[in-house]
């Protein structure tokens, strides 16, 4: 025990004996120099343009990934159907007159009648009111113009030393209709029955590859199909489908505007009147209606009447044909001759017709050498 006392003895000694150390070292607290104006806007200018950095990553990323995405989303939950269905033209009905019908006053007419005719005749036009007339006229050729394309017919050929050329014929077209899926464009047949590809250029300068869907070489127009699926949702916004009307509602006199190209030039556009109209005009399938205008037209090129709605009721450059006499050696004297004719028939045999065209004084008879087209 009392080893172990003077034991404890000795270490208390001991420590009290040894040094603080904590006293041999001086504490010193570095404190950084402040900065300067320049390094201040140097770590500013820094900090713009990481930020300006990452958001034009950002935007590139968004831009390159968005139409993938919306590829993706769109068939997966499309829009709206992809099935296109456009309205036949119906005949107007009329509703059946009533039994007993209450007399009119002759008199009470005939006062108001010869009142409008006065003042109409009193009234002097001015160069403003034509002007009105024609401004509203350009608005529906304007608002109209936003359905039009350029349909580009792409032909690949060869020159005289064997180099391959590209030739290309441009054509109008509208568009029918349209889905998420599919844009329809109506065109002349002039634009693809020669065409090794098409392509069409909407009016935001968008370029589209298209496609034959139908053809009516008959009467010389062909559906084209562009698949809208390849557009982004700001190019699909901007193809608006023109408004289609029913041409068994047009009458003599009506006012009509020209789109498409009835000057030959795509984007061109012309005014006029129906100074005829042609009902039941036999085709080989059904019958027709033809309208004369006096509104310039270039059926090849395209050219489509709006009625003063805004609305597609016909196209221009159709007139009736001549009276076929015999096709092939053979007389024609009825429409059901010459449809049993023309079913016996294949596409590209050559045949001659002859047919009555009215002259000045008189009709003439023509013949002419043909190729029988398909439909």
């Amino acid at each position: 025990m009392a080893d172990k006392r003077a034991d404890q003895h000795r270490d208390l000694d001991r420590q009290d004996q040894t040094p603080d150390k904590s006293h041999r070292f001086i504490n010193e607290k570095i404190v950084r120099q402040p900065m300067t104006r320049r390094q201040i806007a140097r770590k500013i200018l820094l900090t713009i343009f990481c930020a300006v950095l990452f958001g034009v990553l950002s935007a590139i990323c968004f831009v390159v990934s968005r139409p993938v995405a919306e590829r993706i989303l769109g068939q997966e939950t499309p829009e709206e159907s992809s099935q296109i269905t456009i309205p036949k033209d119906e005949p107007e009905t009329t509703a059946p007159a009533a039994a007993e019908t209450e007399p009119t006053e002759p008199a009470m007419t005939e006062a108001v009648d010869e009142m409008v005719r006065s003042e109409m005749e009193k009234y002097r036009y001015s160069i403003d009111d034509l002007n009105k007339l024609y401004s509203n006229l350009r608005t529906i050729a304007s608002d109209a113009d936003d359905s039009l394309v350029v349909v580009h017919s792409i032909q690949h050929e060869k020159d005289w030393f064997d180099n391959p050329i590209e030739t290309s014929g441009q054509f109008s077209g509208v568009v029918i209709a349209r889905t998420r899926t599919e844009i329809l464009i109506l065109t002349p047949d002039k634009a693809v029955e020669a065409a090794d590809s098409i392509e069409v250029a909407f009016p935001d300068g968008t370029m589209m590859a298209g496609i034959v869907k139908q053809s009516d070489t008959i009467m010389g127009l062909s559906v084209v199909s562009v698949d809208a699926g390849q557009m982004d949702s700001e190019q699909f916004k901007k193809v608006e489908a023109i408004k289609l009307g029913n041409s068994y509602g047009v009458k003599q006199g009506d006012m009509v505007v020209a789109i498409g190209a009835p000057a030959g030039i795509v984007h061109s556009s012309d005014y006029g009147n129906i100074s005829y109209v042609v009902r039941n005009v036999h085709t080989v399938d059904g019958s027709s209606r033809v309208f004369y205008t006096s509104a310039s037209g270039d059926a090849e090129a395209g050219t489509f009447l709006l009625n003063t709605s805004g609305e597609l009721i016909g196209y221009a450059g159709i007139q009736p044909g001549d009276i076929i006499t015999w096709m092939n050696g053979e007389k024609v004297g009825s429409l059901k001759d010459f449809q049993n004719q023309v079913e016996s028939l294949h596409a590209g045999d050559k045949i001659k017709v002859a047919v009555l065209r009215n002259g000045k004084d008189e009709y003439t008879e023509i013949e002419f050498l043909v190729t029988v087209g398909a439909r």
